[in-house]
């Protein structure tokens, strides 16, 4: 299942406009506030769909009756990029447990690209729900990468992923490889360059937040 925001008028729009506008996006610290307030609505998207149990709570006055959630996810981040959509997440799901991922593109002299994963650090995700979190989806090799392994690893009881921005292609390929994923994305965009760039797409998300690198 795909979800996507822009399918609707909100105030995420107004996020995106931001997060893809050439000059605001000189201002690194408003670049990452408006990846981390992505967050924020979609984790409450997701949060919609989570399995909740009644609490009565004590007030001053009385006893009121509520739902709360059963168990909070587990909020994945492959870093750099996904750091600030992360915190986003961590806002709402203000006691989840966390997860880091690290996975690099290389494109070899024939022009084939290969995903390589170098670092993982994860709690026991048996019989959990996992949110992976990841600003942009190109290929969206990478990401099947990650989740695949997880899955592998553990029993993950529901896998959600969160996108800011997606390439068509890169849906398809989650589709293909996830399909038991529930995918929920902010816009999705038509392009890929021959460097796997989404077009109009934003530009690179690690270095607008942190800074360029070699």
């Amino acid at each position: 299942m795909v979800t996507i925001l822009t399918k609707e008028n909100s105030i995420a729009n107004h996020y995106l406009v931001e997060l893809r506008d050439i000059n605001i996006q000189k201002d690194r610290m408003r670049f990452r506030r408006n990846l981390e307030r992505l967050g924020e609505i979609i984790a409450y998207e997701i949060s919609k769909t989570l399995d909740y149990q009644p609490l009565t709570v004590q007030t001053p006055l009385g006893t009121a009756s509520h739902s709360v959630l059963l168990e909070q996810p587990v909020l994945a981040t492959i870093i750099r990029a996904g750091l600030p959509f992360h915190q986003g997440m961590l806002n709402v799901f203000d006691h989840a447990d966390s997860a880091f991922l690290a996975a690099y593109r290389h494109t070899k002299k024939s022009g084939e690209m290969e995903v390589h994963k170098k670092y993982v650090n994860t709690p026991n995700l048996d019989d959990r729900t996992l949110i992976m979190i990841d600003p942009m989806l190109a290929t969206g090799q990478s990401l099947v990468l990650c989740c695949k392994d997880l899955l592998a690893e553990y029993s993950i009881k529901e896998l959600h992923i969160a996108v800011a921005i997606a390439s068509e292609e890169g849906i398809q390929h989650v589709r293909a490889f996830l399909p038991e994923a529930h995918l929920w994305v902010g816009d999705v965009d038509n392009e890929l360059t021959s460097k796997s760039y989404i077009v109009p797409g934003l530009g690179d998300a690690g270095d607008l937040a942190y800074g360029n690198k070699e």
